[in-house]
């Protein structure tokens, strides 16, 4: 998608940025506007209801407020989780008379079990962080109805594609998960070496399958290049492996990124009942 480019200059004061905490600012209001309106909304086959009331939205990592400002014309309250003390101690400053909760935490330490029921996740979040962030948040006591995050394209293609990793299938066991727009790194200030993309996440109610599946899964990617069968040795012989992989119809060479949900979950059942 491409988006005519708006600067965000309103409402926020350009602060330094701090490359240990991976921050780059969005810019363009015409996305930060479509990152809120998907938040609120969410997307064309989501499984909610969108006409549900939510009036509260937990944001990761507002910094400057761009996103923030959003958020706040569509949502009766945003808590917005800052690491960085400075731009916590600005953020209230920028919105004055609005309901922001502004707190300053770590969001992988920020407990957030007793927010106000339903709410949702918005933030553009650090690179380094996103598989933490995402386990946390589908993962939490009670869940969100939906999570927008704008993170790396690389890493948003994979959990997107049919082409597995530990990642994607984590995601996929807990969420329906749906591709937001690209964003370039020209939109950023200052601009990462590499473009972004949004994904919309919408927790499911339980998991596909049991988590003791991925202890399974995690030995299975050791060497995600190898054939799965080499990657699984020792749990069965050669030979009853190959008979466990015909029953479930995978062919002998299969890598670990072609095999799907269900047949994690199939082999797992066969190799260890």
């Amino acid at each position: 998608m491409v988006v005519g480019r708006e600067q965000v200059t309103s409402g926020t004061r350009m602060v330094g940025t701090k490359k240990s905490l991976g921050q780059h600012w969005l810019k363009n209001r015409a996305i930060l506007d479509e990152i809120a309106d998907l938040s609120l909304m969410g997307v064309e086959g989501s499984a909610y209801d969108s006409a549900e009331k939510i009036s509260t939205c937990i944001e990761i990592g507002p910094g400057l407020g761009t996103l923030t400002s959003s958020l706040l014309k569509r949502f009766e309250k945003v808590v917005a989780v800052e690491f960085d003390e400075r731009l916590a101690n600005n953020l209230p400053k920028s919105f004055p008379g609005k309901n922001l909760e502004v707190v300053n935490a770590d969001f992988l330490k920020y407990d957030f079990s007793d927010i106000d029921l339903p709410y949702v996740i918005a933030g553009n979040i650090p690179y380094y962080i996103t598989s933490p962030i995402i386990e946390k948040v589908l993962t939490a006591t009670y869940l969100p109805k939906r999570v927008v995050l704008l993170i790396q394209k690389e890493v948003a293609e994979r959990i997107l594609n049919n082409k597995e990793t530990v990642l994607s299938l984590f995601v996929k066991n807990r969420a329906n998960v749906f591709a937001g727009p690209v964003v370039v790194a020209a939109e950023f200030t200052p601009p990462p070496k590499v473009d972004s993309q949004v994904i919309v996440m919408e927790p499911l109610s339980k998991p596909i399958i049991k988590d003791e599946v991925f202890e399974l899964i995690r030995r299975g990617f050791v060497s995600p290049r190898k054939k799965l069968i080499h990657n699984l040795a020792g749990l069965k012989s050669k030979e009853e492996m190959l008979d466990i992989f015909a029953e479930i119809g995978l062919d002998e060479n299969v890598r670990p990124g072609d095999v799907n949900l269900e047949n994690w979950d199939k082999i797992y059942q066969k190799v260890y009942s």
